[in-house]
């Protein structure tokens, strides 16, 4: 993973995994690698995963079970809830890049709506 010099990097790690989480490469309950796998993994010291896994139970998103690990959360609508934030956080980039640009509301829409009609054209051209 390339990490943004402007993010911390535990951030990263979290939103990494919450985006695991949706996907659902990553399943509510199932358990976490340990803070030495994870680290490995990402490249990170042992220290920034432990962070990681603090800030995801404050967030309950995670709980651990002394002397076995950490496990995502079962909760089916924790995962509906990140899902949701994450969409907005993304509309919200959109957003400020779009009025950055001069944009109004109604011409996003116009631009999206655009971006919908011509992905239909491509998606009808590869059925053919």
């Amino acid at each position: 993973m390339k990490f943004d010099t402007n993010i911390p990097i535990y951030i990263q790690i979290i939103n990494e995994i919450k985006k695991d989480i949706v996907l659902g490469k990553i399943s509510t309950g199932d358990k976490l690698p340990s803070t030495r796998d994870l680290a490995m993994m990402y490249g990170v010291n042992p220290n920034t995963v432990q962070r990681v896994y603090k800030e995801m139970e404050l967030e309950g998103l995670s709980y651990t079970k002394r002397g076995k690990g950490t496990y995502i959360n079962e909760s089916k609508e924790m995962v509906q809830m990140i899902k949701t934030q994450m969409a907005e956080n993304v509309i919200n980039k959109f957003i400020i890049g779009m009025k950055e640009l001069g944009f109004s509301y109604d011409e996003m829409i116009k631009v999206i709506n655009n971006k919908k009609i011509k992905e239909g054209e491509t998606n009808a051209n590869t059925k053919n």
